[in-house]
């Protein structure tokens, strides 16, 4: 199967190369003026090998097409105090949230990922949310689109601490095609659950082993191991 533009350019933004992905995302647009998704993709490549003029210019198509684009809104607002020249490093502030508390933060990677293109939306220290199913929490944008979900029997207890109360900050700590983790900070525990560590730390218990051949052959075998300890 034929590899298309789109999918060149949002493998090009997830391996970091963005002079590539601006070279692609360029050549959509000069096949369709008004792909939005690739005027996204264009500006972030533009931000992050710091042409920043650029990337707001881009951006600002994008609102001319569609007012309330989601990413661009977000995008513009990011860049303001960026001047151009300046690549798009991650911000103090992010790098001091993923401060590891025990029980109270935790990192995890997510399965049944969402859309590539969701993905390559993507920054370390975005904060995104959690959202409870019956049976399942997924992990999803501010806006609501699906980023990936939680393993299982972690999804069940925080399925139960946040209906009872808890609350929790989520941001994106890595992203790449084939995986996402995600930095969990509880912000808020309930007076009824005051005592439960949202994630308890992880204890090894250890089982004594007999080896097989002790049992039934008591003597020989204890009298072999008693002479080779003595040696």
């Amino acid at each position: 199967m034929e590899i298309s533009l789109a999918q060149k350019a949002v493998s090009a933004a997830l391996n970091g190369d963005w002079k590539l992905a601006v070279k692609i995302n360029l050549e959509i647009i000069n096949l369709d003026q008004a792909d939005i998704e690739a005027l996204n993709r264009l500006a972030r490549a533009y931000a992050e090998i710091g042409k920043i003029n650029l990337a707001k210019e881009t951006t600002l198509r994008v609102l001319k097409i569609d007012p309330i684009n989601q990413i661009a809104v977000k995008c513009l607002e990011r860049w303001k105090s960026i001047k151009s020249g300046a690549p798009n490093h991650k911000s103090k502030l992010s790098a001091e949230s993923f401060l590891e508390e025990p029980g109270k933060t935790k990192i995890i990677s997510l399965y049944n990922l969402g859309d590539a293109q969701i993905l390559a939306s993507l920054n370390s220290g975005d904060e995104v949310k959690l959202l409870p199913h019956p049976h399942s929490v997924g992990v999803v944008t501010l806006s609501g689109k699906q980023i990936g979900k939680l393993p299982d029997d972690l999804a069940a207890r925080l399925n139960l601490l946040i209906k009872n109360g808890n609350k929790y900050q989520t941001l994106i700590k890595s992203v790449d095609v084939k995986d996402v983790t995600v930095f969990i900070r509880e912000i808020e525990r309930s007076t009824k659950q005051a005592k439960s560590a949202s994630f308890p730390t992880e204890r090894i218990d250890y089982v004594a082993f007999t080896p097989p051949e002790l049992i039934h052959k008591d003597e020989p075998i204890m009298q072999t191991l008693e002479e080779s300890i003595e040696e």
